[in-house]
């Protein structure tokens, strides 16, 4: 408990510094919500296991604490540090195309949250895990007032028409902020699209948690609306687990776990009814904080449900890659996609599926003076 007070006090002090830099722009916008966003960051610190995130890693995101639609690349524990990206592209040059999970989490909507979440997925897979930032802004407010907080799962039209506020009271442009107007969907739904629409990335496990399964839900039916041939790539090998809330996922995507803890009720009045729960985790809340009691156990849960049903894949695809190259980074976990039913594999063979190469090394800084988030380093 006190390495997760330790990190919250740090990530607060490291915010209140940047403070001045960030009032330089949009002065009114920041003031109104900062004290908003520091409850946020008191929330992720209670709903997510803060503790995994290093005084270092909490310093460099603590600028960004708020800035929706930001791309973090986050290393298991004790391998690299985490990667701040403003843009698609940027995400792509600092080593995305690497990646092969997505998560988005809930609750606050902090920066803190988000990599807190991504690295006990992370953990799960021993491997890099991108995760887009929620953030909290004008529309959070608005909808908020509205009973959001419980009910966002029953609100989910509202905040995206909310958002034209935040983009008037000139909030960073940072994941895809020119893509689409903001009438139609959020800017963290729109990233989260643009990542899984792009043909340079591959993903082949999503994970949210709370609010987090939404986000991936409405990116994923947009998607669908935009590009089938794209969609139906990726439901061939791709697995969408959601922890805390039971979200409809489009028709194509079949290979859907979907976690609750047996005493979450709050997860269950923003689930969807009609839809049961694949797994119920005995004893536990909607929290993922290790340190407190009733705890969801995001990386041993991962890690058992990953280990009784893998990613899907061909399995010509693994035998040629093994005949063509003996040596090389990433193993497929073979499952055939008919999907009869799962198959038992080893956690070995679970984190081979995400092993890749050693992301580019990235110089860790310190925040620099933007509004919400620091400024891209030169590739």
């Amino acid at each position: 408990m006190f390495q997760t007070a330790f990190t919250l006090s740090l990530i607060q002090f490291a915010r209140i510094l940047s403070l001045p830099e960030r009032l330089q722009r949009s002065p009114l916008r920041n003031l109104a919500l900062e004290g908003l966003r520091q409850r946020n960051v008191a929330l992720d610190a209670l709903f997510y296991d803060i503790k995994v995130i290093t005084p270092e890693e909490a310093f460099y995101i603590s600028d960004s604490l708020a800035a929706q639609g930001a791309i973090m690349i986050v290393p298991p524990s004790d391998g690299a540090p985490i990667i701040l990206c403003e843009t698609v592209d940027e995400f792509v040059l600092r080593g995305g195309d690497k990646v092969r999970a997505l998560a988005v989490a809930g609750i606050g909507g902090s920066a803190l949250g988000a990599a807190a979440f991504a690295r006990n997925v992370a953990d799960a897979i021993q491997g890099p895990v991108a995760v887009v930032v929620s953030g909290y802004g004008i529309a959070d407010v608005i909808t908020e007032a509205f009973g959001g907080l419980f009910f966002f799962g029953h609100l989910r039209g509202l905040r995206p028409m909310l958002e034209t506020l935040d983009d008037l009271a000139g909030r960073p442009k940072v994941g895809a902020y020119g893509d689409g107007a903001a009438a139609r969907t959020s800017l963290d739904t729109r990233t989260v699209r643009a990542l899984l629409a792009d043909p340079r990335l591959s993903f082949r496990l999503l994970v949210g948690h709370s609010k987090g399964n939404l986000v991936l839900s409405a990116a994923l039916h947009d998607l669908c609306k935009e590009d089938e041939i794209r969609v139906a790539d990726l439901a061939e090998t791709m697995k969408i687990v959601t922890i805390g809330a039971r979200i409809a996922m489009p028709p194509a995507f079949t290979d859907v776990v979907d976690v609750m803890g047996e005493w979450d009720w709050f997860g269950e009045i923003n689930s969807r009814p009609f839809i049961d729960a694949d797994r119920h985790i005995p004893h536990a809340w909607h929290h993922t904080n290790t340190d407190l009691g009733g705890h969801l156990p995001v990386t041993s849960t991962l890690k058992e449900i990953l280990a009784i049903s893998p990613i899907a894949a061909d399995a010509r695809a693994e035998e040629s890659s093994a005949e063509a190259s003996p040596l090389a980074n990433e193993t497929i976990v073979a499952l055939s996609s008919a999907r009869p039913g799962p198959r038992p594999a080893t956690i070995e063979k679970v984190k081979k599926a995400f092993s890749v190469s050693t992301l580019p090394s990235t110089p860790h800084s310190e925040p620099g003076s933007s509004e919400d988030l620091q400024p891209p380093k030169p590739h």
